[in-house]
């Protein structure tokens, strides 16, 4: 399954769409299922998923915690062999996943480092550059766990590491709490350096606010490692299918 969360992605979202590579995927044993979560965009980012053929799902209120939750739920139900997720706003290359998907083995997690010499010169500036650096810094510190991007938005998960996915992130923490949950439940991890270039559309993340909210989380899963329910909808799996 591939999951793109999206709010107001139309500029980006359709070429994302064109570029996933089906038949290098099916080359390779994998036939994806394209599933969007939708934060009620108020653009026509569900139409385009819908004439792409995708599965579209809307969110019961907003924010990319909440929609990774509901995909990485939506995907265990339907019983996914694997999960590949990525933003849809054109800064990553859905062809990546073929390289990533080759060091998937089982309960494994692969994640896409954008930190590296694949990095577009004008895709990230220097604040963010250096604050990205300090979070996974400090992400291995308190955690241990190697990881070259804890903020990356590029991530793959074989069904058993899926599984293990105990989280309550709301919003854009939701990558450092992926990688707290592997570091405590002791799943296997991978860094792949991946391409990332400048996004299309207006920028939801925010350098200094958002930033503190990673750190937090980091934080917080650290001396709490069993996390607290953040509700979902009406305290369950709440979403309306357009599908």
């Amino acid at each position: 399954m591939i999951l793109l969360p999206v709010l107001n992605e139309a500029e980006g979202l359709e070429a994302v769409l064109k570029r996933i590579p089906h038949q290098s995927l099916g080359e390779i044993g994998w036939e994806p299922d394209v599933v969007i979560i939708d934060g009620k965009s108020t653009d026509n980012s569900q139409q385009i998923g819908l004439d792409a053929g995708c599965t579209v799902l809307v969110q019961p209120s907003r924010g990319k915690g909440e929609a990774v939750r509901l995909g990485f739920d939506y995907a265990i139900r339907q019983q996914y062999d694997a999960l590949v997720m990525f933003d849809a706003d054109q800064t990553y290359d859905p062809r990546d996943m073929i390289r990533m998907l080759k060091r998937l083995n089982q309960g494994r997690v692969v994640v896409g480092n954008r930190l590296s010499t694949l990095l577009a010169v004008d895709a990230m500036s220097p604040t963010n550059w250096i604050g990205n650096h300090l979070l996974t810094m400090s992400a291995v510190l308190l955690h241990g766990t190697e990881i070259h991007d804890v903020c990356s938005g590029y991530w793959l998960f074989h069904r058993d590491a899926l599984l293990q996915m105990n989280l309550n992130s709301m919003d854009f923490e939701i990558e450092a709490e992926m990688y707290a949950q592997c570091a405590i439940s002791g799943i296997p991890l991978v860094n792949i350096p991946i391409s990332y270039e400048s996004r299309v559309g207006e920028a939801k993340l925010g350098s200094l606010r958002d930033g503190s909210a990673i750190l937090r989380k980091l934080l917080v899963r650290k001396l709490f490692p069993l996390p607290v329910e953040e509700e979902l909808g009406k305290g369950k799996l709440a979403f309306e299918s357009n599908d």
